[in-house]
C-alpha cells in the first residue's frame, strides 16, 4: 500500500485556490467576491506571519511592517492555521486574474553545468550560416555594437538578442557551443572569466530597434526578414526550459506581424512598436514580460525565484540574503524592497559590513572571490550556507540562475553596475559546475 503524505495546510489551501481560479465562475465574479475567495483562505504560522496564496498562483507574505504583501514561498514545513483576512483590505494587483494561474513552467538553472541541447544548438548554426552572409549597408548594426564589429549585418544581432532576451539569466559555461558559435561576430571578448560568461540581459527595447530602424528607413521587407528571424531563433529556443516562457511570449508578439505581412509597417516609431508587440502577448504570459513592464515586480519575482531554489537549505531567507548582500547598495534602497525575514537577514550581513560586496570587488588571479576564512557562501552547514550536504548539480545550477537574475532585475531597477566577473556568490557556485557538464536538457526548477 502506498504511504499516505501528511495534511500540509500549505498544500491544501493552493490546491483549493487553484481550482476556484482556474473554475468556469471566476472570471464572471465581481472584484469584491474574487478578493473575498482569496482573503478567506489565508493562513498564518506560529510566529505571526501570515500567507496567501495570491497572483501569479505564488505565495504572498504580509509584511507587518509596512502592510505590504511580497511575493515569498511559504514554510511547508511549518504547521499553519487558516484565518480570515479583511478582503477589502486587498491590494487589486494580489487578487488573480485568472489566466496568470496558467503561466507557462520555466527553469531557473543557469547553463553552466547542463548544457544546452545539442540539437538547438544545431538549429542555431544553421540560422546563421543562412543569415550572416546579408548585406550589411542592408541590415545595419543599429543595437548591440557593443557586442558585434561595425560589418556584422544585423540578422546576426537579431539571433544573438533574441536568444539573450529569452534566457531565465544569461550566464553561460565559456565553453557553451551555444555562444561560440558567435565567436567570429564579436568585436571583443565576452564579459566574465576563463570559465563563465556573465552576460547583460537585453531590454525588448534592443530587438524593437532592429526591426523599427528598417521599417523608419523604407526598407519594410528587411524589418519583416528581421522579425521572422527572431520568431525563428525563438521557435528553436522552447527546446530549453531556461528559455521557454519568454520564448513563447516573443512568439506571440512577432508571429501576427508574420502571418498578416504589412500589419507593422505604419509603425515607424520604436516606442509604438513595442507597445504593439507587448499588447499581443495574452495575459497568461504576462510574468515573462515583467522585466520590460514592471522591473519593481520582476525584482521581487527573482528573489521569489532565488528563495524556491535554495527551498533546500536550512534556512532560506538567511542564504538568499548572503546573495542579495552581493548587491551594490550605496543609498540603502535594497531593504525596504525585501521582506520581513529577508530584511532581518540582511540586516545582520550589514552591521557585519558584509553587504554591498559587489561595489568593490577583489579577485584571485583564477577568477574566484577571494574570501575570508568565514565565509557567509561556505558551501557547508554553516548560517550562510548556500547549499546543504545535498545539493546536487541541479539544484546548484538553479540557485546560480536565479541569483544571476536578481543581480540583473537590481542593477535594472537601480542602475547599480554588474560585475564583469559575476557576483561574488553566484561566481563561488561555479566550482561546483564547471567540471560537471553534459548534454542532458535541463530540469524544471
Amino acid at each position: 500500500m502506498a504511504a499516505v503524505r501528511p495534511w500540509n495546510a500549505f498544500t491544501a489551501v493552493e490546491a483549493e485556490v487553484r481550482a476556484v481560479v482556474t473554475g468556469p465562475r471566476w472570471p464572471e465574479l465581481p472584484e469584491p467576491a474574487r478578493a473575498h475567495q482569496i482573503a478567506s483562505r489565508a493562513l498564518v504560522t506560529a510566529d505571526g506571519d501570515r500567507w496567501l496564496f495570491a497572483a501569479h498562483a505564488r505565495w504572498h507574505l504580509h509584511d507587518p511592517a509596512g502592510g505590504r504583501w511580497h511575493p515569498a514561498p511559504p514554510p511547508r514545513h511549518l504547521p499553519a492555521r487558516r484565518v480570515r483576512h479583511a478582503a477589502a483590505a486587498l491590494p487589486a494587483d494580489l487578487v488573480p486574474r485568472g489566466p496568470d494561474f496558467a503561466a507557462e513552467p520555466g527553469s531557473t538553472q543557469a547553463f553552466v553545468g547542463p548544457d544546452v541541447p545539442d540539437r538547438l544548438c544545431g538549429h542555431i548554426r544553421e540560422l546563421l550560416r543562412a543569415n550572416c552572409g546579408k548585406s550589411e549597408p542592408e541590415y545595419p548594426l543599429t543595437a548591440f555594437g557593443e557586442i558585434f564589429a561595425a560589418d556584422v549585418p544585423s540578422t546576426v544581432a537579431a539571433v544573438w538578442g533574441t536568444i539573450m532576451w529569452c534566457a531565465y539569466a544569461p550566464a553561460f559555461d565559456g565553453n557553451e557551443r551555444l555562444l561560440t558559435a558567435f565567436g567570429e561576430f564579436l568585436r571583443r571578448p565576452l564579459p566574465g572569466d576563463e570559465w563563465v560568461r556573465w552576460l547583460p540581459a537585453p531590454p525588448l527595447a534592443d530587438l524593437v530597434h532592429l526591426v523599427a530602424e528598417r521599417q523608419r528607413a523604407g526598407h519594410p521587407r528587411a524589418a519583416l526578414r528581421l522579425t521572422a528571424l527572431i520568431a525563428d531563433t525563438a521557435q528553436f529556443l522552447l527546446a530549453d526550459a531556461r528559455f521557454r516562457p519568454r520564448a513563447l511570449a516573443l512568439l506571440t508578439m512577432t508571429e501576427p506581424a508574420l502571418q498578416q505581412p504589412g500589419l507593422d509597417d505604419h509603425l515607424l516609431d520604436d516606442q509604438a512598436l513595442r507597445s504593439a508587440w507587448l499588447a499581443r502577448c495574452p495575459p497568461r504570459l504576462a510574468r515573462a514580460l515583467l522585466r520590460d513592464t514592471d522591473p519593481e515586480a520582476h525584482l521581487a519575482h527573482t528573489v521569489y525565484d532565488l528563495l524556491e531554489a535554495l527551498a533546500h537549505t536550512p534556512d532560506p531567507a538567511r542564504a538568499a540574503a548572503a546573495h542579495l548582500a552581493d548587491l551594490s547598495d550605496s543609498r540603502g534602497l535594497l531593504p525596504g524592497r525585501l521582506d520581513h525575514r529577508l530584511r532581518r537577514a540582511y540586516d545582520d550581513l550589514h552591521r557585519a559590513g558584509l553587504t554591498s560586496t559587489s561595489a568593490a570587488e577583489r579577485t584571485q588571479p583564477d577568477g574566484f572571490p577571494i574570501r575570508p576564512p568565514a565565509s557567509r557562501h561556505a558551501t557547508g552547514t554553516g548560517p550562510y550556507a548556500v547549499l546543504g550536504e545535498g545539493g546536487d548539480r541541479g539544484r546548484v545550477a538553479a540557485v546560480l540562475g536565479a541569483a544571476y537574475a536578481v543581480g540583473l532585475a537590481w542593477s535594472r531597477v537601480s542602475g547599480a553596475r554588474v560585475p564583469e566577473r559575476g557576483f561574488a556568490g553566484a561566481a563561488a557556485l561555479v566550482r561546483r559546475l564547471i567540471h560537471e557538464r553534459d548534454d542532458e536538457p535541463p530540469l524544471n526548477h
